[in-house]
């Protein structure tokens, strides 16, 4: 498969880099969070180590690229958006219900929306390089 056709190749080099920035800041926030003030909002903290582990999935699946880490990707910006969208909802509906910030809160507000941003155009890389391998034979040798 051609570089810029592959999901961790040309521009998805940098979507890598942004998912793997937040999959270390969530991750080191959420460990933080978790081992020093649990009691004080344990759905919040719990929340952002899930975002960690989802922006990790995220990474790797975009940086691998392939048939069933594809699924993988799309499954983990799926997630993603729609945890964007309910967190950031109900954090907004309800701001008793999170004492402490996520990193999806007010749809990722303290992260520059970026957490909002960051699915809609991993689903679109993930779409258009799935676009750019249809009807394309790849020979044996490996060549397209």
């Amino acid at each position: 498969m051609a570089e810029r056709e592959r999901t961790g190749g040309g521009p998805g080099r940098l979507l890598v880099a942004v998912y793997a920035v937040f999959a270390l800041a969530a991750g080191a926030r959420a460990a933080v969070q978790i081992a020093t003030k649990f009691d004080e909002a344990r759905l919040a903290y719990l929340l952002s180590a899930v975002a960690a582990v989802v922006y990790v999935l995220a990474t790797v699946a975009l940086a691998v690229g392939g048939r069933v880490t594809r699924r993988i990707a799309v499954a983990a910006c799926s997630v993603e958006l729609a945890g964007v969208l309910v967190v950031g909802s109900l954090s907004l509906a309800d701001p008793a219900a999170f004492p402490d910030a996520t990193v999806w809160s007010g749809y990722g507000r303290g992260y520059g929306f970026v957490p909002l941003v960051l699915p809609i155009a991993g689903l679109y890389w993930l779409w258009r390089t799935a676009r750019s391998d249809r009807g394309r034979v790849v020979r044996p040798d490996g060549d397209g």
